[in-house]
């Protein structure tokens, strides 16, 4: 994108590069490097209808510039995705390289999602397998890599409710090595999550945290169901409230953070381009909104690019990202204790940036 480009931009992605993050909102099944994708589709022979190379092959995971935005064409990708979880070395593999290109990208701690039944049912793995083989990914990603990671267990609008139960109380099996919350995505303009209510609801009755995609391309009342009936702790995307006064009302008089991925509203369409992105007059009502990166592999982005685009596209200026930055650590699902160690290492690697900059003449 343009917005990446020019002596200016190139000067503040760096320092933006530079800073030190928080991602919410990430889908390990959207995070996969394009050359692994390519290596295990090799090894493993996957056959997509012809014999093609890298540069086929990226149009097919990538969304493009010249591509025409939609939803469900985005979310097409993750069915193409699924034929590349072929083994315990490909999906241990893949959270791995997850967690380190974050950290690349000076992503300090990250919150990675991923549903267990999709990285299950192509190879009929057991879901306590493919859960057990990312956790093990993640921590050798963190042994050798300066990040901070907790993950959360996908639940898809329509699945079935029994695979659902297992799902959620997998996730709370699994909280002592680091799952923290239970999270429902999938098509909310087709798909019902009636059936999965109850799931939902007793999950954060045994203290597990919920995010709930809604109201990313959905109508704001999807808002509001994810809170008052499912009992949402903070709303993937939810960048519809904007249109709905009773709805933002409700976000701000319970403190509901907002995930909010730019670029990958973008490309399923939800809005036409930055400039008429509803971020800013989200985050000047008041509303704790925070910037992740969804999906960056479909979406070729990074945080710094959303953190670009926020500035560049959005007209936010830097006192306006800190706070953003505040937000996700205020909405992380961390201990108080966890919580007040991530802020003060956060604020003292960002005075460390900025009394540089100031040197530098920034």
């Amino acid at each position: 994108m343009r917005l990446r480009r020019g002596p200016v931009a190139h000067a503040w992605r760096s320092l933006l590069h530079r800073l030190p993050k928080v991602d919410l909102h990430r889908h390990l099944e959207g995070s996969l490097r394009l050359s692994t994708l390519m290596e295990i589709a090799r090894r493993h022979q996957i056959q997509f209808g012809l014999d093609i190379g890298a540069a086929e092959l990226e149009p097919l995971i990538r969304f493009t510039v010249s591509e025409p935005a939609d939803f469900h064409r985005f979310l097409s990708r993750f069915q193409l995705l699924r034929l590349f979880y072929t083994s315990e070395e490909a999906i241990r593999r893949m959270a791995y390289e997850a967690v380190v290109d974050a950290a690349l990208d000076h992503v300090r701690y990250l919150e990675l999602r991923f549903n267990p039944a999709a990285l299950a049912q192509s190879q009929g793995f057991r879901l306590e397998e493919v859960i057990e083989w990312v956790l093990e990914g993640v921590e050798q990603a963190q042994r050798k890599f300066d990040i901070q990671t907790r993950l959360i267990l996908t639940i898809v609008r329509g699945e079935n409710p029994e695979i659902a139960w297992r799902i959620a109380r997998l996730a709370i099996a699994y909280r002592p090595q680091g799952v923290v919350a239970l999270d429902l995505a999938g098509d909310e303009l087709r798909k019902s999550a009636k059936e999965l209510i109850p799931v939902f609801q007793w999950a954060r009755e045994q203290g597990l945290f919920l995010t709930i995609h809604a109201g990313e391309v959905g109508p704001p009342v999807n808002i509001r169901h994810a809170i008052l009936v499912m009992g949402a702790h903070r709303i993937g995307h939810g960048i519809q409230a904007i249109h709905d006064f009773y709805v933002l009302r409700l976000l701000h008089e319970r403190n509901i953070p907002l995930e909010i991925c730019p670029t990958s509203n973008l490309q399923t369409g939800a809005v036409a381009n930055f400039r008429y992105h509803p971020l800013p007059d989200l985050y000047r009502l008041g509303l704790k909104v925070t910037l992740n990166t969804d999906d960056p592999s479909i979406s070729d982005t990074t945080l710094t690019d959303e953190y670009l685009f926020a500035m560049a596209g959005m007209g936010l200026h830097w006192k306006d990202l800190l706070r953003i930055l505040e937000n996700a650590v205020e909405a992380a699902f961390l201990s108080p204790e966890e919580r007040q160690l991530l802020t003060r290492r956060l604020r003292q690697e960002i005075q460390a940036i900025e009394r540089s900059w100031r040197l530098e003449g920034g």
